[in-house]
């Protein structure tokens, strides 16, 4: 089982980044796709899901400057996240959703000036 996102960093309120996450091909061709957040002292939670068709989730809080996209060709899944706030800190995962019991290692999203 692979789940390995990348693309976190520090970034100032208003900015944007784009991370990535490769999943094994057993996982990605048979699921939605899902981006996860867990940011300190909070339960981890569904920011945005993607079937394999291409539909589409967002959660309230991201919606509008988020966006979930998928290369089935490279089983790899991406979010786009624009006008970043501070309340978007978090360590980000990716999964399946619904998300399998095993959870890959996240990657550090720190908005903050």
């Amino acid at each position: 089982v692979q789940l390995q996102a990348s693309g976190g960093g520090l970034v100032q309120p208003g900015g944007s980044l784009r991370l990535s996450c490769a999943a094994s091909g057993s996982i990605f061709s048979s699921n939605a796709m899902g981006w996860y957040r867990q940011a300190p002292g909070k339960q981890r939670v569904l920011v945005a899901a993607i079937t394999s068709g291409g539909a589409t989730y967002y959660a309230d809080s991201v919606k509008g400057r988020f966006t979930i996209s998928r290369d089935n060709a490279k089983n790899t899944v991406y979010l786009q996240m624009n006008s970043l706030k501070p309340e978007d800190t978090a360590v980000y995962y990716c999964n399946a959703h619904p998300f399998l019991d095993t959870w890959g290692q996240g990657t550090l999203v720190t908005v903050s000036s």
